[in-house]
Formats: structure tokens, sequence, C-alpha cells
């Protein structure tokens, strides 16, 4: 098994780590109370017959990146809380039919690995390292770039357990788990080399999943977008790409960071949904689409563009929309923009007409960097705005998140907005079977880091859990998952957390 590479800022950072059992008044160990479960409706987003079932298969738990679960998450009982150090972030994480986990744990601009464990006591069962590009650029601070420049943070599981992963040489390999003799390991399956059709060495797949016939798409940072026919055991599998060429115009006048010449051509920063109709619906840096698969050829069906500032925003990394476009029911698809204010905007699947949009949060302190919970026709939104190094404390992080209805006539409409939870990064989850919205939030004027519960009906905080203090206990864009018997976990930068409640 190989081991992690520790790059000093690891250990530097370490000395400043507290485990959650260290409490004081500024970081109480528990504040609120045990929620009561107050289910909610939400209508299922479709079976990928090659995908592992919804809310085990990907980051966004399945192909409309809903973000919310249909079983229950920690009521906030006599709470327990386990931090197991991966030697990285286990920022992307799956269960498989044994209820493992499956994840990627990344060291920044370092290395990757496909990580199997043991869901109770977090254990390593088998680790694959993930192949990186030589001598990779490692900046002074962990901050900037992403995982999928790595690693492929968008990995997901498929229908036989297997992970598929794209890996920072521009490749598709699909691994799976193998036990002879007692020992397993993880089995390259499939490896689809994807060079040839990218292109620029410097370029970097953001995501790959597979649509409803087998085909897998892929979308890269620099505007590549390619579907692999649905036959990946082929010697040689059929690729077809096209590319994104919308250029930037010179920035306009707005808050914010312009970004670099280099990436002032369209880009991808984001995953993408996937309807049961065949529509792949991608974000750029500077427009919304649909894509639709035509004899194997990645065609766009519409594309609208979106209010910009051309700028990347504090707690971007992109000059863009920062979301994972969410798909809703009635048709309907959503992003935030990168307006100032941003606006959740929400189009038409069909037509790619805007139903309606509004703006969230304040002017000048507006950023999100993760996807919309689809609950229903609601949507939630975080503030991400002033996260930037995950070294430093986040009490410059605004505070923020609010959730939109969106009626049977098009209208939207702000139904609740909390103005004190503060979510520097994470990627938050919704339970229909609590009606809790779950988050991973910084104290202020603290070191603190909580696992925390808002009430999805009111926008109020229900409760919130210490799990650790310091640094370490930063998430960094990791997401945050329920596994099937309630236990929440997220990525921390030394490994992952878990916390479930108490008798």
């Amino acid at each position: 098994m190989s081991r992690f590479r520790r790059p000093a800022w690891v250990a530097a950072a370490a000395l400043c780590v507290a485990l959650p059992t260290a409490a004081s008044a500024s970081t109480p160990t528990f504040t609120g109370r045990p929620a009561v479960a107050k289910p909610v409706l939400v209508p299922p987003a479709p079976v990928n017959p090659f995908m592992a079932p919804a809310g085990k298969s990907n980051i966004h738990n399945d192909t409309f990146m809903s973000d919310t679960y249909r079983w229950a998450g920690p009521l906030g009982r006599n709470m327990n809380v386990t931090f197991k150090s991966m030697g990285g972030e286990c920022a992307s994480i799956t269960f498989n039919a044994k209820g493992q986990i499956v994840a990627i744990c990344v060291l920044p601009f370092t290395s990757a690995f496909l990580t199997l464990m043991d869901p109770n006591t977090l254990k390593i069962i088998t680790q694959a390292e993930l192949p990186a590009l030589p001598n990779y650029p490692a900046p002074a601070t962990p901050s900037g770039g992403g995982y999928t420049d790595l690693a492929g943070g968008y990995f997901y599981l498929d229908n036989k357990g297997q992970a598929v992963v794209s890996t920072a040489t521009q490749h598709l390999i699909t691994y799976k788990p193998v036990t002879t003799r007692g020992i397993t390991f993880f089995k390259v399956m499939y490896d689809i080399d994807l060079s040839g059709f990218i292109g620029a060495i410097d370029d970097s797949i953001q995501s790959a999943l597979p649509d409803s016939n087998g085909n897998i798409w892929f979308a890269t940072k620099l505007g590549v977008v390619g579907v692999v026919n649905h036959s990946p055991a082929e010697n040689q599998p059929l690729v077809q790409v096209t590319k994104l060429t919308g250029v930037v115009a010179n920035p306009i006048a707005g808050q914010g960071t312009p970004p670099a010449p280099a990436t002032l051509a369209e880009g991808i920063g984001n995953s993408f949904a996937m309807d049961e109709s065949g529509g792949v619906y991608i974000v750029s840096t500077q427009a919304m689409y649909r894509f639709q698969s035509v004899n194997g050829l990645p065609t766009v069906t519409w594309r609208t563009g979106y209010d910009n500032t051309n700028t990347v925003k504090s707690g971007q990394k992109s000059a863009g929309s920062g979301t994972t476009p969410t798909i809703m029911p009635g048709k309907r698809v959503a992003i935030v923009d990168n307006s100032d204010p941003e606006n959740v905007v929400v189009y038409n699947n069909a037509t790619g007409a805007e139903v309606c949009k509004v703006p969230v949060f304040g002017k000048g302190a507006s950023a999100t960097e993760n996807s919309l919970i689809s609950v229903g026709n609601s949507l939630i939104a975080e503030n991400n705005y002033g996260f930037t190094d995950p070294l430093t404390d986040a009490n410059k992080v605004v505070p923020g998140m609010t959730r939109i209805d969106v009626a049977s006539d098009g209208t939207c409409t702000t139904k609740w907005t909390n103005t004190k939870v503060v979510v520097p990064s994470v990627v938050s989850k919704v339970s229909a079977k609590t009606g809790l919205i779950y988050t991973y939030t910084h104290r202020k004027n603290s070191l603190g880091w909580y696992w925390t519960a808002v009430d999805f009906r009111s926008g109020k905080e229900v409760y919130s859990r210490l799990v650790g203090k310091g640094p370490l206990f930063n998430n960094s864009y990791a997401s945050l998952y329920i596994a099937p018997n309630g236990d929440g976990f997220v990525g921390v930068l030394p490994g992952l957390v878990r916390v479930r409640d108490g008798k």
C-alpha cells in the first residue's frame, strides 16, 4: 500500500489543531437542541442504470445533482464525533453495496489516493495512488487550484461498485475492489486515454458521468466537452469531442479580481447534470448549456448567457458561476450566476429560456462556489464570499444561506434568508426524512468548526456540534455526506470526520 507524502504546510498547521474535546466559551461543544424529524416530500431523481443508487454514487447524490438524501441524518442527540487522519483530505466520497466508503483523498498539489474504508472504524482497507503529472507545481499555500487539477474529485461509483476516476494525466480509469487470499486491492478494469482528444497538456478533466445509455460524458477546465461510447472495454472506444469557443470581453466594473489572461477563454469549473431525456446541462464561465448526443457527438441544443462581472470574487475559483447545474421538477434547471449581487437563475430545460431569477446576499459580498440544493420546487443557496486560504481562519467569510421557491407560474420568491450561519466552503446537503439542511460552519472569532443543522422550513439553526478546532478542521471545499445508516461525514484537510447520534 502506498503512503501519503506530507508537505510542509500539513506539519506546520498540525501545531494549531485541537480535538473537539477542548471547548471554551467562544467554542461551545453543542448549541441548540436535538431536532424532531419533520419529513419533506421530495420527488425522486430518475434512476441511472449505470450508476450506484442515488445518494451513494457521486458528490452531488444523483444525476439531477439534487444534493438531497431520502434517508435520515443526525438529529443531534448525544452526538459522537470521530476524526480519522487519512494523510489527506477525503473530499469526495461514495458508499458501495457493502456499506463501505469509497473516497478520493487528496494532498493538494502533491498526490491523490482512491481509498476504501470501513465505515465503522474508518480503517483504511486499501488504497491506490492515482496517476499524477510529473513535477506538479506546488504553490506556497494550498489555496487556489482545485482537486480536479490533481485527480477526479468528481469521480462516480458505477452500478457494479466500481470507481470511475478522471486522473490528472487525462485518463479515465475504472477501478474495482478485488479480494484475493484475504488481501483487498483496487484492480484497473479499464483505462481510457483521453489526452489525444483533450489536447492541451495543462487542461484537466473536471468531471465524468454516464448517461442513461452508458455513454460517459466528460468536461474539462479549458472547455472541452466529450462523449465516450458505451463500450469502454473495446480496444479503441469511440470518443467524440467539441470545444467551447467563447472569449470573455474586458472585465466590467465590479467587485473581485479580473481573471488572468490564460483564463479568459470559455472554461468549465464544475460538474454537470443529466436528465432522463438525454439532456446534459453544463455551465461554463460564460453561459448555461444543454447538450445532447447526436450520433455520439456532443451537440449544443441551446446556449444562454448569464450575468457576469467577469471577475473572480473572493471565495471563487473561476470568473463565472461556481455552481454545478441543478435539475428541478417541472423541466427546470438552476444555477447561481456571477453578477453583483449574484442571482439564483432558473431556466427552462427544453428551450434555455430564463424562467426567473432573484438576487441573493449583498452587493460586494456574494459568491457561491457550491451547487444549489433542490428540494422539490425549493432551492437552497449558501454564501461562500470571503473564503481565501484554508490555513488562515475563516473569520472573513460573509454569513448567509437562503431558500428560493419557484412557483408553477415561474415566479421566484425568497422564502427565508439566514444572515447568521457562516458556511465557508462546504457542499451542504438536505435529508428529506428529517427536514434538515446539514452544513459545516465556522464560529466567528473562534477556531471552532461545527456540524450544523438548519431547519428547511424556517431557515433557523437547530443545533451545532463542535467537530474540531484549528485550521486542519477546515473542509476546504470538500463535501458533506450522509450514509444510509444516518451517520454524517465531512472531509477535512488531513482526513475525515464522522458524526453520529448517541443513545
